[in-house]
């Protein structure tokens, strides 16, 4: 098991999570964060770290999309190792419907 970076991390990008992992398996996308699934060591500490609640254990029916694409572009986009800071508007993305269609590929 895993450890996935969901839908609602889209224009949150909170970064809390960064900080607390211990092997540095985040990678930063324009406006979301995902976990290289072959890097995370399942301890879990960065799913209670997320306010955004966007990181949940592959083993979550919220996870099955999300898989794919945590595993896709961790091997593309850089590596974070320290907290930044997450988008001004971010509270006011956290929780909104149908955040998949505004996904940016592109490198953060």
């Amino acid at each position: 098991m895993t450890y996935v970076v969901t839908e609602n991390c889209i224009k949150c990008k909170y970064m809390d999570c960064v900080e607390v992992c211990p092997v540095d398996c985040f990678y930063v996308g324009a406006n979301m964060l995902v976990i290289h699934p072959d890097e995370c060591i399942d301890c879990g500490v960065c799913e209670p770290e997320c306010p955004a609640e966007a990181i949940v254990p592959d083993s979550d029916p919220k996870a099955a999309e999300w898989v794919e694409i945590n595993r896709n572009y961790s091997t593309s986009w850089p590596n974070i190792t320290r907290k930044g800071e997450a988008p001004e508007d971010a509270k006011e993305w956290d929780g909104k419907p149908d955040k998949a269609k505004l996904f940016d590929p592109a490198p953060g």
